[in-house]
């Protein structure tokens, strides 16, 4: 948790509609969101803030298709983070994988909203009423 309790999360997803749409639905008094759109991105910005919480796109625009996985596992050994993941392509064996790799959560795309909200609220981080 930050001690100055600003609770941050930190979404990473190739796809600008999903960064939109989730840093609107989570950005409120009390919680900062910061997007980002490459996993190299992502790792510099864990390099210089302390995230409460990191929803990751599995799937980004790399060649092997795991690259939430492997940012789930780098985060899971260096960083005290939350990690929800999210895929449009998933399959019972990725969402097992996810899950051993320590994920908080495993959604498959489109993400349904209110679960996700009551997710990020059971963490104690301020949400919007999802009622919307």
């Amino acid at each position: 948790m930050n001690c100055d309790g600003i609770k941050k999360i930190l979404i990473v997803d190739d796809e600008q509609s999903i960064l939109l749409s989730l840093s609107h639905a989570l950005k409120t008094d009390g919680v900062e969101v910061v997007a980002c759109d490459e996993i190299e991105a992502a790792e510099e910005a864990l390099g210089n803030s302390r995230f409460d919480l990191v929803i990751a796109d599995i799937r980004m625009s790399g060649v092997n298709g795991i690259e939430g996985l492997e940012l789930l596992s780098y985060i899971k050994q260096h960083y005290a983070a939350e990690v929800i993941i999210m895929t449009g392509y998933g399959s019972e064996e990725i969402e097992t994988e996810a899950y051993r790799r320590g994920a908080l959560h495993y959604f498959m795309k489109p993400i349904d909203i209110r679960a996700l909200m009551n997710i990020v609220g059971s963490m104690g981080i301020a949400v919007k009423s999802a009622s919307k």
